[in-house]
């Protein structure tokens, strides 16, 4: 396999019977980093290590511009080259991958080409990340830094785990509430507790790590 494209000029060629030619199974990928236009990563199980764009994640939206899940960049890569998606937002620290056929940058989101309809979504999971999120990583009592979730009402005392009775809490704060009630502390809350919703909250509760590029897209939850 040669390279044809150098990771400062590449651009993305529309795929050709990537099968034939003695090809079988999956398309045969490189990855070519910043700097490295001659040197390839492998990119498939098998090689003794897991290539890091393989670690990346992609937003994908759909056609409306609504975000519908952060994709593996493998995923993200197929559907380019299959024709199904396009780039939305380039991403410059992104590897370049490419295959004799073709070579595309790693971006950061993409759209799908043709709508897809999204069934009805129950409410939304409450977890760690998308309770951070949600009191904006924000303790509920003082308003530090939160670095633990903490329960209203303590579950020793009948509080359940939901999103009406937990909160971003920082460090100090946990510590000195620890099994008491708001009221014997004379404590209150910055803001009421209420369970979020709209499509970008289901993504928000299942991803850690958001690319600035994803900002615009997943709405005042993720500021």
């Amino acid at each position: 396999m040669k390279n044809r494209h150098s990771a400062r000029a590449h651009r993305q060629l529309v795929p050709t019977d990537a099968r034939s030619a003695g090809v079988s199974g999956a398309f045969a990928l490189q990855v070519i980093t910043e700097g490295s236009a001659h040197s390839a990563e492998p990119s498939f199980p098998g090689e003794n290590a897991v290539p890091l764009w393989i670690k990346r994640r992609v937003l994908l939206l759909n056609v409306t511009y609504e975000p519908l899940t952060a994709l593996p960049a493998r995923r993200a890569v197929v559907l380019m080259t299959c024709g199904k998606a396009d780039t939305v937002h380039e991403d410059p620290q992104a590897p370049v991958v490419h295959s004799e056929q073709w070579s595309v940058q790693v971006p950061s989101v993409i759209r799908l080409r043709n709508y897809v309809r999204v069934p009805y979504r129950a409410r939304v999971p409450m977890t760690r990340a998308a309770l951070m999120h949600r009191d904006r990583f924000r303790c509920a009592y003082c308003g530090a830094k939160a670095e633990t979730v903490d329960h209203v009402v303590p579950r020793s005392r009948g509080g359940g785990h939901s999103w009406e009775n937990c909160v971003a809490c920082c460090a100090p704060c946990n510590h000195r509430k620890a099994d008491k009630l708001l009221s014997e502390l004379g404590w209150t809350l910055r803001a009421s507790l209420v369970p979020p919703s709209g499509p970008h909250w289901r993504l928000l509760a299942s991803t850690k790590d958001l690319h600035p590029s994803w900002m615009p897209y997943l709405g005042e939850g993720a500021a």
